[in-house]
């Protein structure tokens, strides 16, 4: 487990204007400019962090039928995350799947969450806030905030609600993009797919005299009697007749405007 001394607590005479609220503004031209999902909620959490210091952040996401943390400003945030999907409870845990926030202003003498909040003690937290974030797709989650310090939220939990909502549209956001992204590439494999099957088709077709209804009927029962893919078994006969590996289509990516 990380050591407490590398949980950094941001210095308030950095230099820096003190934040109250997100810029939404840059946030949606991080989401632009970040490569994927992933990059994106990344830099979600550092300026999270910035804004209710002193502290770190990560976000919970339910996906895949478990809970996840697929971002987090510093290494101990994820690592303690990790202990509650284990002991399938924690602050971060109950605002997911309650949808209800969960604050201990000192986990010191927090009697919730099993052995949690003495392992989070022990790696230097002294407080916690997690807040729900509003989702889509099914998915949910939460924006979790970790402090050195006792009661570090006490003026900053309505900070991080206007926080959490702004996050949400943006994860809401976020993932709309990428699910539209796996669609669009689900739908590129499958008329690729087509394609080398229509080749093979046709190569039986002009083989067997026979139309291409017969012809796709004859290749789904070798497919199944040599228990190999319809798409395996049609890429290996065009490989054959064709003496190299079957052309799999030209896409001319659409551009922008």
């Amino acid at each position: 487990m990380t050591n407490p001394a590398e949980f950094p607590v941001p210095d308030s005479e950095d230099g820096r204007p003190e934040a109250r609220t997100l810029d939404t503004g840059a946030l949606y031209r991080a989401l632009a400019e970040c490569d994927g999902l992933d990059g994106f909620l990344q830099e979600l959490t550092v300026r999270a962090a910035r804004v209710v210091r002193p502290g770190g952040c990560s976000v919970t996401l339910h996906r895949a039928h478990r809970l996840r943390t697929v971002a987090a400003s510093e290494g101990v945030v994820s690592g303690l995350d990790q202990l509650q999907y284990e002991a399938d409870t924690g602050p971060c845990v109950t605002a997911a799947r309650e949808c209800v926030e969960q604050h201990t202003p000192d986990l010191a003498v927090e009697r919730r969450w099993g052995p949690f909040p003495a392992e989070a003690w022990q790696c230097g937290i002294r407080s916690m806030l997690a807040l729900p974030l509003t989702l889509n797709h099914g998915v949910y989650g939460a924006l979790n905030f970790y402090a050195r310090t006792h009661d570090a939220f006490r003026e900053r939990r309505e900070i991080a609600r206007k926080l959490a909502a702004q996050a949400s549209g943006a994860v809401a956001v976020a993932l709309r993009i990428e699910h539209e992204r796996e669609v669009g590439l689900d739908l590129r494999t499958a008329m690729l797919s087509r394609s080398v099957i229509d080749q093979a088709i046709g190569i039986v077709m002009g083989r067997r005299r026979c139309d291409a209804d017969a012809a796709l009927g004859l290749l789904r029962r070798r497919s199944q009697d040599e228990n190999v893919k319809l798409r395996e078994l049609c890429a290996r006969i065009v490989t054959q007749v064709g003496g190299a590996p079957p052309r799999r289509g030209d896409f001319t990516a659409r551009l922008p405007g």
